[in-house]
């Protein structure tokens, strides 16, 4: 079935995409004087404060990620090729969810991140090598983008040459929702779901009798209760976890420089002095920069949990990202502090059954790829003529940098 596509877009109405970037003047606006918000254009009830999101995403007996209608408009809607149950995992609740969730698992276990770390250290270490010192550097195109991308290629395993298709097809694939140009959207996924499914389904087939260390072996190799992945399933799989570990984990690097720019310039020389603080830096960029976040549920049953009278079948949108931004959970909230004591408590990746499988990956690449660029650098600055407005681009994340020039010595 189908979803109907929720255009978040008439809930927000941002201006510009500048302010779509960083909302911040709307969440603030949304958890002091709308914290549980029903818009009626769109039939949504929205809420923002902490507890109220972690409530929302957790408590699957109440709110359901089954449903009829979603915020998410990523993929294909081609109906030859019908979704497994087994790699519907956003769409599913427990019991069913932990079956699909625990074979997809089976590709970020402790020992393979352990396993990646030197191959991730590797890519970013080639790319950092290609900035020249004492230039002008466009950072999207020779890191942000570029690292992901390669990463996910290469924990995937397959051939060399075909690394950078992965980034054009995940542009595709979740190119965000669009009334306008809907039908063009659609014919442009199913285009790139099916150059995709051509492409990775004789590589998995290979592979089965080839098993390597890599994740599609991985999920080969996967069985719970005596159910393993189909090939056709595999594809699918490989195909959430190459938006998941690509689209939002380049909008991460991206953003985290462009904070080091503009938000806070004395941090770069800190971690530079201090480069253990790595890790501090990527949970407050995280929670602080990543916008925009969020996930719909279905109210399952009548309930008041969220202080209003909800119905069975009411659609209520969690906004994680101004989750982020509530007082009563962060102190000052709204500004950067990268010794916050609670900063990892952010709910950017989500909460509940529907954590993100591959947090663990994400913040791995952005802590290697940010320390290797900082054991090179000594010291970076922004371009003067740099237009935030004209550099941006819709995307599932939200707005997301195309481009983002800056100076390193």
């Amino acid at each position: 079935m189908n979803k109907e596509v929720i255009s978040v877009e008439e809930i927000t109405s941002f201006q510009s995409r500048t302010e779509q970037f960083f909302p911040i003047n709307w969440y603030k606006e949304m958890l002091y004087n709308y914290p549980v918000y029903y818009h009626e254009k769109t039939d949504t009830w929205n809420v923002f404060k902490y507890d109220h999101v972690k409530q929302v995403l957790s408590n699957y007996e109440f709110f359901s990620s089954e449903g009829s209608r979603t915020t998410i408009f990523v993929g294909s809607n081609n109906s030859q090729e019908k979704t497994s149950p087994l790699t519907n995992i956003i769409s599913v609740d427990p019991p069913q969810h932990r079956k699909s969730r625990s074979l997809l698992a089976a590709a970020f276990t402790r020992r393979s991140l352990k396993n990646w770390e030197p191959r991730i250290q590797q890519i970013a270490a080639e790319l950092v090598e290609e900035i020249q010192e004492n230039s002008t550097v466009d950072i999207v195109e020779a890191l942000a983008s570029p690292l992901p991308s390669l990463v996910i290629a290469d924990l995937f395993g397959v051939p060399i040459h075909d690394r950078y298709q992965f980034k054009k097809w995940v542009d595709i694939l979740f190119h965000p929702y669009d009334k306008e140009k809907l039908e063009q959207i659609e014919l442009e996924k199913q285009r790139a779901a099916k150059e995709y499914f051509e492409y990775l389904y004789p590589i998995v087939i290979q592979k089965r009798s080839n098993l390597s260390d890599d994740v599609i072996s991985d999920l080969i190799q996967a069985e719970v209760d005596g159910e393993k992945f189909t090939d056709q399933e595999i594809v699918q799989a490989t195909m959430l976890l190459l938006g998941a570990g690509v689209e939002t984990t380049s909008h991460a690097i991206a953003n985290t420089f462009y904070s080091l720019l503009y938000d806070d310039e004395s941090l770069y020389q800190e971690l530079r002095d201090n480069i253990e603080l790595v890790p501090k830096v990527v949970e407050e960029m995280l929670r602080y920069r990543f916008h925009t976040s969020k996930r719909e549920r279905t109210v399952k049953q009548d309930n008041d949990l969220l202080g209003v009278e909800l119905k069975k079948g009411d659609v209520v949108i969690a906004w994680m990202s101004a989750s982020n931004m509530d007082e009563d959970m962060f102190e000052n909230p709204f500004s950067i502090d990268i010794h916050r004591p609670n900063n990892k408590k952010h709910l950017t990746f989500g909460n509940g059954p529907h954590f993100c499988l591959g947090a663990p990956l994400a913040r791995l690449e952005m802590k290697i790829g940010l320390e290797t660029f900082l054991e090179k650098f000594s010291h970076i600055q922004p371009i003067e003529e740099f237009k935030l407005e004209s550099n941006l681009t819709p995307s599932a994340t939200g707005q997301s940098l195309t481009s983002l020039p800056i100076k390193v010595y």
